[in-house]
């Protein structure tokens, strides 16, 4: 069976699960880090050397890094129900996975390490003003979704995975957001995927 490990707050580790949830695959997941701890411990050191989450193994083979277990979990399913045909279309999942660790995900990340333990922030960060930058990039997400029905296309993905988590996580925020209705609308589809009930209620920490 495979083996997951991380605390299931963790958005990196959400994004696996939903992953499997969506391929039927059998789990088993390991609480580590946050208020579990365990990333300094050297049996895991040994997994992972970055002691960060999540890391899966899968019959003794290790991996780390939410979106390379993404693309690996995603290729072994014969069906490719989660991936596109082709290297174009394989190459637009792999932009938006991308943007979605870095334009995105660093953005949302400061706002919510705001909002949880403001007492942690750099001076001078505000909520205020990391929501307006964590809205810069969903607008960006929304002009595009505006023309795409899932983020990597006509079909839905690994991408819709990612870029679902910190939707989810941008609309669990008790702050003001600006109208995006095509993210709403997207949001609406794949949250309504079975999968999705893994990690719909997970509460931000």
């Amino acid at each position: 069976m495979l083996k997951i490990w991380g605390r299931l707050t963790s958005t990196n580790v959400q994004k696996v699960i939903w992953c499997c949830e969506e391929l039927g695959i059998a789990y088993e997941r390991i609480d580590l880090g946050g208020k579990f701890g365990g990333g300094d411990d050297p049996a895991y050191r040994a997994r992972n050397p970055n002691g960060l989450i999540p890391t899966i193994e899968d019959n003794g083979f290790v991996l780390w890094e939410s979106h390379a277990i993404l693309r690996y979990l995603a290729a072994g399913d014969s069906s490719r129900i989660l991936l596109p045909e082709g290297r174009q279309a394989m190459a637009r999942v792999d932009q938006w996975l991308d943007w979605q660790m870095v334009a995105l995900g660093l953005r949302l990340r400061s706002l919510a390490m705001l909002m949880i333990r403001p007492q942690a922030a750099p001076p001078g960060e505000t909520i205020e003003g990391a929501t307006k930058n964590a809205a810069t990039a969903f607008g960006i997400l929304n002009d595009h979704l505006a023309a795409s029905r899932f983020v990597a296309g006509a079909q839905f993905t690994i991408a819709d995975i990612a870029v679902g988590i910190s939707v989810h996580r941008w609309l669990s925020l008790p702050i003001q957001r600006p109208s995006l209705p095509a993210i709403d609308a997207w949001y609406g589809r794949v949250s309504e995927r079975p999968a999705f009930a893994s990690i719909a209620t997970v509460p931000l920490n």
